[in-house]
């Protein structure tokens, strides 16, 4: 009752602010997923009449009512639903990552999949995730702005440069007039979670020659708790029965979080040969996440007596201990401005600038230093992270003319490219060595300790490119590519990379396509640089410790065994089929090789020896490295059907995603290292699939999707080693159902996961109150239900 009544007064309040119109979407591979009739696409190829079909690489396309048929307003989520080899982790108190979540394509770094919007590269977040990745983040972008999305499952570094190993995502903006508005209320059954979202679109036209199109949306959500009181908290409670232990004392779930996000995209023709264009999109967002809670009985480096500050003790501040709690604020802003035309029918153009950064800035709540006592704060800034970058492109395309066969199609470009990484400090008590520190009190803001003066700094990197981009038909029955492009980065030297392309079509409406290409990753400024300091005290020898993950040019590093980084590499393979019929049945298959050398890590922890040249006193020291070689192998299959059903029409699709990793070399597949092995071969599902059912009869449409992802591995830290759990399969449900009352008013309802369905417990993490593994790949909230009212004209 609670959430049909807070829908239903969301809906009445906000009647004015509706949302698209659902129709039953089509899915990745479906002819119903072209972006038009025609079905141009424009990823992977620079060949402009190239339809989804006909393409010589998988590319699944996602229309704009298909993007919006998820609940989320996270493409994230969007993608992980629809795309079968695409995976995201929710990461509940895992720092920063729980609001710049991980996505995998094809289980590969998040950071080896390239992002563009509209064609051009999308900037990275300042998140170094895990193993230092670092990614795009995608829930920057307004999904109300989404004009399609484009997916191509291949290697791509020959064409666009550095990242394109798993693949691209380019999302393409709205671009055409028309308004439409939206709003949303969603909930969890459990009764938590509320989302509010909102959003407006309007589309102007400029006469015959142009647009301009603005788009707004407001994003709220909710915390989540899928916890239970941590033993160790009952216990305190039973000792001492005059204090009131918050129950639960920390919280596993989805964070607090609010985003605001906006997308401009503009252009004019003053004629076929010269087209101005830009577009614009740019979010502000903060939220909040638990930390592990502080147990006043356990936690002796807060609670200890010390002769420092006689007669004090934190007892007094938080006699029933404290949960950090982790605050961010992060802004991303993207523009692009650039020249195009076409002076004639065989040349083209396209002149572009673009600029992106990324900003995190980072706050602690309910938290303390311990080394400074009284004095010490509750709440502190702990600094920021900001990612700047900045392209100028010029492509061209010549169509040559090559007597009675087709046209080769020629093109042709440079690049240049400047990335800039910078963090800032915080403020002095979030990183300060107060006093106390000396007889055991830990220093630091507790929880995450600030960026101090070792880390802060600025470092930038430039690169040079130059590319030729080839695709010809010789005979109608066969079409051939192949691309090259050398780059030039000042951090590590130079690279060569290409891609050979061929497409048998031996029937109408039947083709057979491979490709086969090198790739590269080139490491980040905030990779090659940046450094992060963990201090503490050794209560046996009552000294401070300082433990360092080290930029791999410093000389300490050097010395025990760091190296410069260097590009990671790939080698793939992919092989397929796709078809068509006059009936409606599509269909694609396509299986893939991806070899993966030099692949990014970090290193094991070394001892630093007495002697070697140590002024900052480190006791131990990590680095990013090049680390180890794997390769993933995997088939994807789609097939898809569309037909009229009685009085209404039908679509339905099935995907399915096969996916297995095998580390070959390097210090992580060595004996002495089996769990980290594991844990790259095991940690992601190896079978994955979705299917989608839509119907549309007059004004009401019905879509359901189900979910499926393979058993899966986890594992947990342990003071004795790591700790596995296997988990099974898991399929989950999502139905909603829209009535159109004119042409222009749609309501839609529905549930995600309807059955309300649970993963099993994780057994080695109930100690910690947690009861869903944090690491799944899917949702581990329950069921949620929506309401969505929305208008289009």
């Amino acid at each position: 009752m609670k959430i049909l009544t807070g829908a239903s007064l969301l809906a009445l309040s906000l009647a004015s602010f509706p949302a698209l119109a659902q129709t039953a979407p089509g899915a990745p591979g479906s002819s119903l997923a072209s972006a038009d009739d025609a079905g141009i696409i424009v990823t992977g190829t620079r060949e402009r009449s190239r339809t989804q079909f006909d393409t010589l690489a998988p590319v699944d396309v996602l229309p704009a009512q298909t993007v919006r048929s998820s609940v989320s307003g996270d493409i994230n989520d969007t993608l992980a639903q629809l795309l079968p080899s695409f995976n995201v982790q929710r990461l509940p108190a895992a720092d920063g990552q729980a609001f710049v979540r991980p996505a995998t394509l094809r289980g590969l770094s998040p950071d080896q999949t390239l992002v563009l919007v509209n064609g051009k590269r999308y900037h990275r977040s300042a998140l170094l995730g895990t193993r230092g990745a670092q990614a795009a983040d995608l829930a920057s972008i307004p999904s109300l702005a989404i004009k399609r999305i484009e997916v191509l499952r291949d290697g791509a570094a020959a064409q666009y440069g550095s990242d394109a190993i798993a693949g691209v995502i380019n999302i393409i903006l709205e671009d055409e007039p028309g308004m439409s508005a939206y709003s949303q209320f969603s909930q969890y059954y459990e009764g938590d979670g509320n989302n509010y979202q909102v959003g407006m679109r309007g589309g102007i036209a400029l006469g015959e020659s142009g647009s301009v199109v603005l788009t707004g949306d407001y994003d709220k959500a909710e915390a989540t708790s899928r916890t239970r009181q941590r033993p160790d908290a009952i216990e305190f409670q039973e000792s001492n029965p005059q204090l009131n232990v918050p129950n639960p004392v920390q919280r596993w779930g989805q964070p607090d979080e609010t985003r605001l996000r906006g997308a401009i995209d503009a252009k004019y023709a003053f004629s076929d040969a010269v087209q101005v264009y830009g577009f614009l999109v740019a979010q502000s967002g903060e939220g909040q996440t638990d930390f592990n809670w502080r147990n006043p009985d356990a936690t002796a480096s807060v609670y200890r007596a010390s002769s420092v500050f006689p007669g004090f003790s934190f007892s007094d501040l938080y006699p029933a201990g404290f949960t950090p709690r982790l605050t961010t604020k992060n802004s991303d802003l993207q523009t692009v401005g650039g020249l195009r035309g076409d002076p004639s029918d065989v040349f083209s153009y396209d002149l572009s600038g673009s600029w992106g950064r990324s900003t995190i800035e980072y706050g602690m709540k309910e938290s303390l230093n311990a080394s400074m006592g009284p004095l010490s704060p509750t709440s502190f800034y702990m600094g920021a992270l900001h990612q700047r970058e900045s392209n100028l492109n010029a492509d061209f395309v010549y169509r040559l003319s090559v007597g009675a066969a087709e046209p080769i199609n020629v093109a042709f470009g440079a690049e240049r490219r400047r990335e800039t990484y910078e963090v800032s400090a915080g403020e002095e008590a979030s990183y300060l060595i107060g006093p106390g520190a000396a007889t055991g009190l830990a220093s630091g803001s507790n929880g995450f300790p600030g960026f101090g003066p070792d880390r802060v700094g600025t470092w930038s990197q430039t690169s040079y490119a130059g590319y030729v981009d080839l695709e010809w038909k010789p005979v109608s029955q066969l079409t051939l590519g192949a691309a090259g492009r050398y780059e030039d980065f000042s951090a590590f030297g130079d690279t060569f990379n290409y891609k050979l392309s061929a497409r048998v079509d031996p029937t109408d409406g039947l083709g057979l396509r491979a490709t086969y290409s090198t790739g590269f990753r080139a490491p980040t400024p905030g990779q090659l640089n940046t450094r992060a300091t963990v201090q503490g005290l050794d209560t046996t020898t009552q000294t401070i410790y300082t433990q360092g993950r080290l930029s791999p040019s410093d000389p300490l590093a050097v010395l025990l065994g760091a190296e410069a980084l260097t590009p990671e590499k790939s080698k793939t393979i992919t092989a397929g089929l796709t078809f068509r019929t006059e009936f409606g049945l599509t269909g694609s298959l396509d299986a893939y090789q991806i070899k993966l050398t030099d692949r990014f890590s970090q290193s094991r922890t070394f001892a630093v020896p007495a002697g070697y040249p140590n002024p900052e006193g480190f006791t131990s020291i990590s680095y990013f490295t090049n680390d180890f070689d794997t390769r993933t192998r995997g088939i994807d299959a789609v097939l898809s059907y569309a037909a009229m059903l009685g009085a209404g029409r039908m679509n339905a699709t099935v995907a399915y995603n096969y996916n297995v990793t095998k580390v070959l070399s390097g210090s992580t597949a060595a004996v002495g290292n089996a769990t980290q092995r594991r844990i790259f071969e095991d940690r992601l599902p190896k079978h994955n699939a979705t299917a989608t059912l839509g119907y549309e009869l007059g004004p009401v449409s019905v879509l359901g999707r189900a979910r499926y992802y393979g058993g899966w591995t986890d594992v947990s830290g342990n003071a004795t080693g790591e700790i596995f759990q296997d988990f099974g399969a898991m399929t989950l449900f999502d139905l909603s159902a829209a009535y159109t009352f004119d042409e222009h008013l749609t309501l839609r309802v529905g549930a995600e996961n309807i059955f309300d369905s649970y993963p099993d417990e994780a057994t080695n993490q109930a100690v910690r109150g947690l009861i869903y593994s944090r690491n799944a790949p899917y949702d581990t909230d329950g069921g949620q239900y929506y309401i969505r009212l929305g208008v289009t004209f």
